[in-house]
């Protein structure tokens, strides 16, 4: 569980800001021993698989939503982003440390999940986290962006968060898309422009990430 994964791809970071991620991993590890968060065999890999796959969204957004990434990075920012199926906490809590001006909400139907998500944020300080133990078909609140990390298809999900977001939707999906999407496009109505895939690899050279992908709908 070595976070120096991370600071390869995100050099620039604060001391604050390191010191958030060295502390994620004895956390999940306890978490973990206690509430099945995540895969057991991921434990060893999991700034790999868990924390910088989260981060590929901060890939995104800096290279493909330059206007978007400077209210996020603004001291006076007023972003507030979504994150649905957030389990205990990706990729809403990785994405809050590279982004402490923005604000996020952490969403999840399975109340123990939140629970530890509500928990690491409070151990490594994090202020602008906040969790719901809700379906995301229950929130009321208008956002920025929403995030996920493949809790279901696309044609399922972009229904749960119809209106519930200005810039769009930010979704860490894995294998061959073109189906999926094209399923997407002719159930939910979205015009082919609409959806827009980009390999993780392109960023992050790591074997793991072969196939996995950042999607972005409008």
């Amino acid at each position: 569980m070595n976070p120096e994964v991370i600071y390869k791809y995100f050099p620039d970071l604060s001391q604050n800001q390191r010191e958030q991620i060295e502390k994620l991993g004895p956390l999940y590890r306890d978490w973990n021993s206690r509430i099945n968060v995540i895969s057991r065999k991921d434990t060893d890999s999991f700034y790999l698989h868990h924390v910088l796959h989260s981060l590929a969204i901060a890939k995104f957004i800096a290279e493909f939503l330059p206007e978007l990434q400077a209210k996020m990075t603004d001291s006076k920012s007023s972003i507030k982003v979504m994150d649905v199926g957030c389990g205990g906490g990706f990729p809403g809590i990785p994405l809050a440390i590279i982004y402490p001006q923005a604000q996020f909400l952490l969403v999840d139907s399975i109340g123990k999940k939140i629970k530890v998500a509500q928990a690491v944020a409070d151990a490594i300080g994090l202020k602008n986290v906040t969790t719901l133990h809700s379906r995301a078909e229950e929130v009321k609140q208008k956002f920025d962006l929403v995030v996920s990390r493949a809790v279901t298809s696309l044609d399922n999900f972009i229904p749960w968060v119809k209106g519930k977001y200005t810039e769009g939707i930010l979704y860490l999906q894995g294998g061959n898309l073109d189906e999926e999407i094209a399923q997407a496009e002719k159930k939910c109505r979205i015009r082919p422009s609409a959806i827009f895939q980009k390999e993780i690899t392109d960023w992050f050279c790591d074997e793991y990430f072969q196939e996995k992908k950042v999607l972005f709908i409008k």
